[in-house]
This record gives C-alpha cells, sequence and structure tokens, in this order.
C-alpha cells in the first residue's frame, strides 16, 4: 500500500522548493522528543514506530499528487519532477516500540538531506504522537486495573477510521487485550470481541427471549446485556434464568453493566450471581471510564472481571494530544564534518541539546534508576562514574557513582538504513510484551497515577558543555548586532 507524501505540512513543500531551486540540500540529523507528560503522569510508551516505518517505505508522489501540485501554481517543473521520482532514503535511529521513555529525550533521529528530513516531519509526528498518547493512557488503565481484562470499545467516539485504526493499534500495546474494531483485529492481529446492544434485547418480544437467543447463537461467548430496562429486577433475573439453563449445558455466561453506579450494582449482582450457583458467571463494566475511576472501584474491591474502555482511550481523555516535537540538531558542514545545531529560546526548558545524541539507561538489580543523555560518540562504559546535569538547571547535578548503578545500555539503534527496514518486524504481541517487561523495571511510585515520582533525565559533561558554548557563542553574535 502506498502512502501519499501529501501528508505532511504545505510548508514543508515550499521550503523544499527553496532548498532545490538554491541547491541548498545538506545532511542533516533531526531529533523527536516531547516536552511534558500526558495525563499528570511520570512516562509515555513509545509507540507507533514500526507504523511508521512501513509508511516510510512506500512514501510517494502518484501521478495525480503531482498533478495536483501543479494545479496550484506554486512550483516549477523541475521541482515536480524530483517529486515524481521521490522515495525516502534516508537512516532511522530510534529506541525500540514500546520503550517507557521521558521528557526531552531523544526517542528517535533522522539522518538524511534537509529536503528529505522536512518532507517527512507531518507524518512522523502525526504517527508518533498520538500513537503513544494512547498507549500511554492504556497503559495507565491496565495498572489501575491491576492488569485486569482490559477491551477497547472506542470506535465510535474515535477521530475518524482512520484515528480509531491507529488508536486500537496503541492501545493494545499498551496493555488492552482485545479491540472491538473488526478492521483493527485484521490489520494488526488484535483478538476481537463484542456482546449485545441494548436494541438487540430491545428488537425482542422480551428480554428473556432476547437472552435465549443471544445464548444458544453464541454459547461459549455469552456475556447479557442487563441494564435495558432495570438492572437489579428483570436484568439480573433474566442472565440468572439463562445462566442455570447454560450450567446445565455445561457452560457459563457473563453479565455486562453500562449504566448505573459501578460500584454498587456490582456488588449486589455478584450476591445474585453467587446465590444462584453461579460463581463462575463473569461481570463486565463499561461506561465513559477513565483510569481514576477503575483504580477507585478496583481499591475498593468491587468484584468486576473485565473493563470495557472507549472514549477516554481513544480520543486520549482530559489530554488531547501528546507535545512531541521534531527539530535540527546537526547539519554537515563543508569539510563533510556535522556541525551541532540548536533552537535558543528565552525559555530555556524551550532550547534544544544540539548535536547527535544517544540515551544510556543506568539500572541496578532492582530497576532503572536513571537516563543519560550523551553525544553519540561518547564512550559510556560499565564500571565508571559519571556526572549527571540537570537538563535546564544550570547548576544542579549529581554524581552516579560506579557501584551505584549494575547495567547501563544504549537504548537507540538503528531501525532503517537507506530507506529499507533493518531486521524483521515484530509482532503486535511482541510490542505489548516488550511494553510490560519495561514497565516492571520501574518502581511503582513512577508508575502511580497521582504525584509520580520524577524520573531522573540528565545530560553528560560533554552534552551540557557543547550546550554552554553554543549558548554564550549565541548570546555574542546576538550582542554584535549578528
Amino acid at each position: 500500500m502506498q502512502i501519499s507524501a501529501l501528508t505532511t505540512d504545505f510548508y514543508e513543500l515550499t521550503m523544499m522548493q527553496g532548498y532545490f531551486s538554491n541547491k541548498h540540500n545538506p545532511n542533516v540529523v533531526f531529533d523527536m522528543f516531547y516536552r511534558t507528560n500526558p495525563f499528570e503522569g511520570g512516562y509515555v510508551i513509545f509507540a507507533g514506530l514500526h507504523e511508521l516505518i512501513d509508511k516510510l517505505e512506500s512514501l510517494c508522489f502518484s501521478e495525480e499528487d503531482i498533478a495536483y501540485l501543479e494545479s496550484l501554481k506554486k512550483f516549477t517543473p523541475d521541482f515536480l519532477s524530483y517529486l515524481a521520482n521521490y522515495h525516502f532514503s534516508g537512516n532511522l535511529y530510534a529506541m525500540e516500540e514500546g520503550t517507557v521513555v521521558f521528557p526531552g529525550e531523544p526517542l528517535l533521529r533522522i539522518h538524511t538531506n534537509l529536503i528529505e528530513a522536512q518532507l517527512i516531519e507531518g507524518l512522523l509526528l502525526n504517527t508518533l504522537n498520538f500513537q503513544s498518547l494512547i498507549a500511554t493512557k492504556a497503559s495507565r488503565m491496565s495498572i489501575a486495573s491491576k492488569r485486569g481484562l482490559l477491551m477497547e470499545f472506542g470506535l465510535r467516539r474515535a477521530q475518524g477510521s482512520d484515528g480509531a485504526l491507529s488508536a486500537s493499534r496503541a492501545a493494545f500495546i499498551g496493555g488492552c487485550q482485545v479491540t472491538s474494531n473488526t478492521l483493527a483485529g485484521k490489520v494488526f492481529n488484535i483478538p476481537v470481541a463484542g456482546t449485545m446492544a441494548h436494541s438487540w434485547i430491545m428488537s425482542f418480544e422480551s428480554e428473556l427471549e432476547s437472552f435465549r437467543a443471544y445464548a444458544n447463537l453464541y454459547p461459549d461467548n455469552t456475556v447479557l446485556l442487563i441494564d435495558t430496562y432495570d438492572t437489579l429486577g428483570s436484568g439480573i433475573d433474566n442472565a440468572i434464568i439463562v445462566g442455570l439453563e447454560q450450567k446445565q449445558k455445561g457452560k457459563k455466561i457473563g453479565v455486562r453493566i453500562d449504566s448505573g453506579d459501578l460500584s454498587y450494582l456490582p456488588r449486589v449482582i455478584r450476591k445474585r450471581l453467587d446465590a444462584a450457583e453461579l460463581e463462575d458467571a463473569t461481570i463486565v463494566v463499561s461506561n465513559d471510564l477513565t483510569e481514576a475511576i477503575v483504580q477507585n472501584l478496583v481499591l475498593d474491591g468491587v468484584p468486576i472481571d473485565s473493563w470495557g474502555i472507549g472514549t477516554h482511550l481513544v480520543t486520549g481523555g482530559s489530554q488531547s494530544s501528546l507535545n512531541g516535537v521534531y527539530k535540527l540538531a546537526a547539519k554537515e558542514g563543508d569539510q563533510g564534518v556535522f556541525i551541532p545545531t540548536m533552537k535558543i529560546s528565552n525559555s530555556f526548558e524551550k532550547t534544544t541539546n544540539p548535536g547527535i545524541k544517544q540515551v544510556y539507561r543506568f539500572s541496578d538489580d532492582v530497576g532503572s534508576i536513571a537516563d543519560l543523555i550523551t553525544l553519540n560518540k561518547e564512550k559510556i562504559t560499565p564500571g565508571r562514574k559519571y556526572i549527571f546535569y540537570h537538563p535546564f538547571a544550570e547548576a544542579d547535578f549529581f554524581e552516579m557513582q560506579s557501584g551505584r548503578y549494575t547495567h547501563l545500555k544504549p537504548l537507540i539503534k538503528k531501525q532503517m538504513e537507506g530507506g529499507k527496514r533493518i531486521g524483521k518486524k515484530p509482532s503486535i504481541q511482541e510490542i505489548q510484551k516488550y511494553v510490560q517487561k519495561e514497565l516492571s523495571t520501574f518502581h511503582k511510585s513512577y508508575l502511580r497515577q497521582i504525584n509520580p515520582h520524577i524520573y531522573k533525565v540528565s545530560l553528560s559533561s560533554k552534552l551540557k558543555k557543547l550546550k554552554m558554548e553554543l549558548l554564550v557563542a549565541q548570546r555574542k553574535r546576538t550582542k554584535e548586532g549578528l
């Protein structure tokens, strides 16, 4: 499947033509990172990488795309001819999809020429920002449920069918086990699930008849929606009747509650089911669930077996987007040497980190301790002391003594070379398992819902020195009016 390279902001194309016409197209390195954690949380799950690689491998301008650009009367024939033959040919370095990441860390690097790097900015950020946001949300809900059975039911509330598909993928990576989105099941090999709607029940002469019809049709997956008319009246009464009938056949049922007090109703329903000797019947709840609601119900010991989560998962709930950005970090000079670059802002937090960078994660035998952003050519080896400089506070630092950590590993590795994927594409199940493994290396204080502990992300001595040198040099040029 080809991806249209028109999936870009228009100003990228106008800049690209400027580079092309001025023969200004040096090799460059761009970083992708984000500035603050969403949901007032302590981390992000990096997601969307392998879907991005799929898109980059097939990115091109079709004949129709070129004809459209020509109709705008803004592009020269030579430039349009260049675009007609375009295919992404750069190198991509990134952390593994599913890595637990933190603000300011370069999650991905693009090494290519300037024209190519500009073209893919919108596609890259659109893919990684959204999927990382939703994977993080799903992770938070999974933790809130104490790794309970999460069902993603967000198709009808997502931002269009394309948003729903991406959300289903990201939600599974983050911790959901099934989806209601049938297309996502096909495309990503995610288990699909669904029960019945209120309209199913209302279309029959009686609630009991509708329950029996469903049980006869799906004896191995009988989950009955009991809140159409009277949850604690006819709903649970008729569910028990059908449940006992199914029990005689060696089958079991579940009931779903989609409205009402989700703290009170499941307790009463559990007692009713157990009293009817339907102890193996399960209880499913839905209805605008958030991680806070899920966590409170779990902590209160409400007997809920699985969770159907839609709106607040696939839309990001209170957080509409991840603030990931894509910035120039280095450009090739006349002698073929890469020159570090940085965006300077009046706000030190928005001043970027220059140069081609790597991230090392330091751990002890219990779990992850801190991350160190370094220049890519720095030699970081175990058994040495390292100084960790605060990324924003100029005088704040701490020493990582050699005995404080037992392991360190680089997080960024080459994922594409010459526009082609390196190695085998992992399955979505493998990425989900990687997320769970990653989360297990962090103390729960970093993962909690409210006031999480801040994980330390710092700059190496060499990177800090380079950043300050560039800042001083820029301030000097500014004073001299250059």
